[in-house]
């Protein structure tokens, strides 16, 4: 995956419909959060053993709202000067000194 490729993406896509006035730090990072909460809906009534069994519309649906999350927090790190390859990097070492054994 490219992110600098599918950043360059999303800001034609931006610039194009002039969304650029809408894409502060604070709306994109509660766009996340509505994304994440329609990703969530998905399994709300699910067993445990269910959400690991979507049928292939739920599972279509649950990739869009990944993909959704996804890219606005692409457009978020694009704001805040953060490259998200090395802050999403640096997460995992702090993880895995914290947690691997």
């Amino acid at each position: 995956m490219n992110l600098d490729e599918l950043t360059q993406r999303l800001h034609r896509i931006r610039d194009t419909n002039d969304w650029r006035g809408f894409h502060s730090p604070k709306n994109l990072a509660m766009a996340a959060s509505v994304e994440m909460a329609e990703l969530v809906e998905i399994f709300q009534w699910l067993s445990e053993d269910q959400s690991r069994q979507l049928s292939t519309e739920q599972l279509e649906h649950a990739g869009q709202e990944v993909g959704d999350v996804v890219l606005y927090l692409l457009l978020l790190c694009s704001e805040l000067g953060l490259d998200m390859e090395q802050v999403v990097r640096s997460k995992l070492a702090d993880s895995e000194r914290r947690f691997a054994r």
